[in-house]
């Protein structure tokens, strides 16, 4: 099993939430954050003065899944989240030991 954590802008979220939808990929959290990458922020200008805001705005969406369903999902999730500007995001993908559905006790890839 795989623990996929995609970064994305905030107004691609309905779109990428919805092609992982489309591919049979239901179950995901999402959370909002903040942070920066290479660009370290961007300035911005409000009533003639100039402000930097160094930590934007993002999405960050994580899914667990097993490891035959883990390329189309990343793909989908590129494909839809991808502007081709500074600041589209980042995925990172990471192994899941064990996951324990509470309601069942189910183990393993049955309580995904």
């Amino acid at each position: 099993m795989k623990r996929i954590l995609a970064i994305i802008r905030p107004d691609k979220l309905e779109v990428v939430k919805q092609a992982l939808e489309d591919i049979g990929c239901h179950g995901l959290t999402i959370k909002e954050v903040r942070g920066r990458g290479r660009q370290l922020g961007i300035t911005e200008s409000y009533r003639g003065h100039d402000y930097k805001v160094d930590l934007l705005s993002k999405t960050e969406i994580e899914i667990v899944t097993n490891e035959e369903n883990l390329d189309n999902i990343v793909n989908t999730i590129v494909k839809t989240a991808q502007t081709g500007d500074i600041g589209d995001g980042k995925i990172f993908i990471s192994p899941v030991e064990e996951v324990i559905r509470i309601r069942t006790s189910e183990r393993g890839e049955k309580a995904i």
